[in-house]
């Protein structure tokens, strides 16, 4: 089964048991004339919908690339993800402002045993759901199921909440349903702000996930012929759609032809591996000049902004010496550099000096 299929079938039974529960909710609800109850089948209303638009995002995101974008349509997902975080937004700010008032003007419910009963099997079978999905949805890499299986797991809280509620109502005749609305609309909001704010991150671009950039380099690694692996960049167009470039230190000694054949094996090793086309630059393992090597790394480790440094290469003919420098993005970069480059020209004045900025955006190799 392909990933397409397997979120379309979750996603499918996640409407029809969302369906049912509202369907039993809602009844129970306008029976007892429970606030919370009706809110808590409105949630499972909107959750339905929101794996129905689950469906319709990664169908349209499975489209074949074309000639005006020849990445493909990956990044559908994430924006499917921004309409499901409206709705749970909206959800929970009418609920909200549906609750508020029951505060001090609560209703009168009328709680059977068997409406309690119902309602703590909606709670189990929302536990149930919610650990099925995000369970499907980390496996195959979805945002979109993990999301709605995290929601289905703040749903069997909140259900338990109700339930509680009608507990005591049962039994005291206290009315707590404004209270539990409130509380209600809250959990909700606060999901609808965290899935937004990780499709955002999503979006925008955030840092490679740290094993997956370990993962890489560790099989770069096994390359016989490479001695370091650095600037692994990773572009995501899509949870299944992933491309990017590293560099790679080999013996200044190799031709053309054997670099060439060796970036090739990589890029091909990295591609069955992990599904990701990488573009392979090399660094070469230059012989010699170990006196500014080591000078320059015990300046570096002076400052405690410069994560790493990498690249080193001496060009004798034009007496300059480059480097590759990553500086914590919390420190002055041009300050750092400019020292750097300060004190390493004073112990060897002879040449000139290059730093080349790379930027921290995936585990540094220690």
């Amino acid at each position: 089964m392909t990933r397409q299929e397997k979120i379309i079938k979750t996603s499918i039974i996640g409407i029809a048991v969302n369906l049912v529960l509202v369907a039993f909710k809602a009844t129970i609800g306008i029976l007892v004339n429970s606030i919370a109850i009706t809110l808590d089948a409105v949630n499972n209303l909107t959750d339905a919908l929101s794996s129905i638009i689950t469906i319709i995002g990664t169908k349209l995101a499975n489209k074949a690339p074309d000639k005006d974008h020849p990445y493909g349509f990956g990044r559908i997902e994430y924006f499917s993800s921004v309409i499901i975080v409206a709705i749970v937004l909206w959800a929970g700010v009418t609920a909200l402002l549906e609750s508020a008032p029951k505060i001090w003007n609560p209703d009168v419910t009328s709680y059977s045993v068997v409406s309690l009963i119902i309602i703590a099997v909606a709670v189990g079978v929302k536990f149930v759901l919610g650990r099925y999905v995000k369970s499907v949805g980390e496996t195959i890499n979805s945002q979109a199921l993990v999301a709605s299986g995290s929601d289905a797991y703040f749903d069997a809280i909140l259900s338990f909440a109700t339930l509680v509620g009608a507990i005591i109502s049962y039994i005291w005749g206290i009315s707590v349903e404004g209270i539990l609305g409130v509380i209600i609309s809250a959990v909700i909001i606060k999901a609808g702000i965290d899935m937004l704010r990780e499709t955002v991150d999503s979006l925008i671009g955030k840092r490679i996930d740290t094993e997956l950039s370990k993962k890489i380099k560790k099989s770069i690694m096994e390359f016989p012929q490479v001695y370091g692996v650095y600037d692994l960049v990773l572009h995501n167009y899509g949870p299944e759609s992933m491309n990017g470039s590293i560099h790679v230190k080999v013996d200044d000694s190799l031709t053309a032809v054997e670099i060439q054949k060796l970036s090739r094996l990589i890029s091909g090793k990295i591609y069955e591996e992990f599904t990701i086309a990488v573009t392979v630059g090399i660094y070469a393992k230059q012989e010699g000049y170990r006196e500014i090597q080591d000078d320059l790394a015990e300046i570096c480790a002076k400052y405690e902004g410069i994560i790493e440094t990498h690249g080193f290469i001496v060009y004798e003919e034009d007496k300059l010496v480059t480097v590759d420098m990553i500086v914590d993005f919390d420190y002055d970069r041009e300050d750092i550099k400019a020292k750097v480059i300060g004190e390493i020209k004073q112990k060897h004045s002879e040449y000139d000096y290059l730093i080349i900025d790379d930027y921290d955006v995936s585990d540094i190799n220690k």
